[in-house]
Parts: C-alpha cells; structure tokens; sequence
C-alpha cells in the first residue's frame, strides 16, 4: 500500500512532465548544441562540430552589449511601471463591490483576447506623425513628437501588454489578505497611507513578486512588439534572434544568442526572487 502511494503522485504527474520534457527541455536541449556548431558561410552549420566561437563572439563585441543592455533595461522599466500602475489598481479592485468588480476585471482581462501583433499595429497608428496623440499635442501648442520606432514606443506598448500580468497576482495576494487587519491598524489611529505602506504591502509582496518575475520575463523575451514600433534601428534581443535565425541564417550563433539571454533572465530573476523574499520573511518574520 505504502509502495502505491509513493508511486501514484508520479504516475498522475507522468503526462505533464512528458508535455514539458518534449515542448521545453527537448527544444531548449537542441537549441543549446545548436549553439555549439560551427557555422561556415557557405555550408551553414557544421553537424557533429564543437566551438565556442559563437559565445565568444557575443562577449567580444560591443554590438551585443548595447542590444542587451537596451533590452534589460527596457524591461526593467516597463516591470516598475507595472508595478507602479498594477498594485494601486489592483487594490482598488479589490475594494470594489459586484457587479462593478466584474466588470472592471473583464477590462483588465479583455485585451488578453487580442493578438499582440494587432495590439501593435493599434499603438503605431496612435503614435505616428499623423496619429491621435500627436494630433492632441498639435492642439495644446506642442507639435508633433516622435513617439514611434524608438524606446518609448516599445515601453508604452509593452506596459500595456504586460499590465494585467501584474495586476491579477497583486490582485489574488489582496484577496486572501484579512480585512479585519487592515481595520485594526486604521482604529488604532494609523493613516491610510500608513497602513497601506506597514499592514497591506508588506503581504501583498509575494503578488507583486510573482508579477514583476513574469513581466521581466515577457518583456525581456518580446519580439512583435520591438520588431513592429522599434523599427530596425532599435534592436532588442528576440529581434536580433530573428535576423541571425532568417536574414543571416546564422543558426547557431542566434542559439548562442538565444541562451545567453535565458542566462541572463534567470540571473536577474532569480537574484530578484531572493531579494523580494528575504525583505517579505524580515517584515513579516
């Protein structure tokens, strides 16, 4: 009996673990001796062949420090702009009554529905020389600004992308957060201020964590976005993926480049994990 309980949680475990080992760890395993191949000009990638060529390239050139870079602080400030925009809404969610908590939820939730790429399109037409706010800032004396095919047009879309995967999690952490210690802390004369920054952010940080890990995440690994309103000037790393994948047909130094930034995520999202948790467990013990 002892033996079947030990082996029933595997067996109901072994379809999804096969999902994942042929979609994920499959592909990422390619992908990595991929990134090993040589690669010649005329033949393409070398089979069977061993070099670090391509990952010392990447480290080498300068080219690739500035498109990282872009992308990581691209990212990084699209996450703090969730966070700043997602948490307060997400509270305010959470203080309303049905049927407008419904349906302000089925706002939040509405343009996940919509594909990115139509989503882009959306922001080009609204940010363009001739679109609706340059439009605006010609009747307020400002003239026209270049919005589209630089940074900006990129975090605007992506903070509008990635918002609601900040603002559920948030949201989920406020639901099981007990109202009656938030009362407490306004009776015994705390502001409001006060108890939202000592009694609700501190347990809500596990929410805002698990959404700033999957925004950084998202973000850092976009690619319709960049590619439509960065142009081809701005480069992030998808895009640049892309072009050594189907431009330059390079395929292993863009498997190169493709795991060096899986590195880099879970680097950064990793060190961002422990950090958040380690000041969640000091506040709250």
């Amino acid at each position: 009996m002892s033996e079947r309980r030990t082996w029933a949680p595997w067996a109901m475990s072994a379809p999804a673990l096969l999902l994942f080992a042929v979609m994920l760890a499959v592909p990422l395993l390619l992908t990595t001796i991929l990134s090993f191949n040589a690669y010649h000009v005329d033949t393409g990638p070398v089979a069977g062949s061993f070099t670090f060529e391509h990952y010392v390239h990447i480290v080498t050139d300068s080219y690739y420090y500035e498109i990282f870079w872009r992308t990581l602080w691209i990212s990084g400030l699209v996450t703090l702009i969730c966070i700043a925009i997602g948490a307060p809404e997400a509270y305010i969610l959470s203080k309303m009554r049905a049927p407008w908590r419904s349906i302000f939820l089925l706002i939040i939730l509405a343009p996940l529905l919509i594909s990115v790429v139509v989503r882009a399109f959306g922001w080009s037409m609204l940010l363009g020389p001739e679109g609706l706010i340059n439009d605006i800032f010609r009747l307020v004396g400002i003239g026209p600004v270049k919005l589209l095919y630089n940074e900006t047009a990129i975090v605007i879309a992506l903070v509008h992308v990635m918002l609601p995967f900040m603002v559920i999690p948030v949201w989920t952490s406020l639901q099981k957060l007990d109202p009656s210690v938030e009362s407490a802390s306004l009776s015994l004369g705390a502001s409001h201020f006060t108890t939202l920054r000592r009694v609700v952010f501190p347990q809500v940080l596990p929410g805002i964590l698990s959404g700033s890990l999957i925004v950084f995440g998202l973000a850092a690994s976009s690619f319709a976005i960049p590619g439509l309103l960065g142009g081809r000037r701005v480069k992030m790393v998808a895009t640049l993926i892309y072009d050594e994948y189907l431009h330059e047909l390079n395929w292993p130094l863009g498997a190169a480049i493709a795991f060096v930034l899986l590195a880099a995520n879970l680097v950064i999202m990793l060190g961002w994990n422990r950090m958040v948790e380690g000041r969640y467990k000091k506040t709250l013990g």
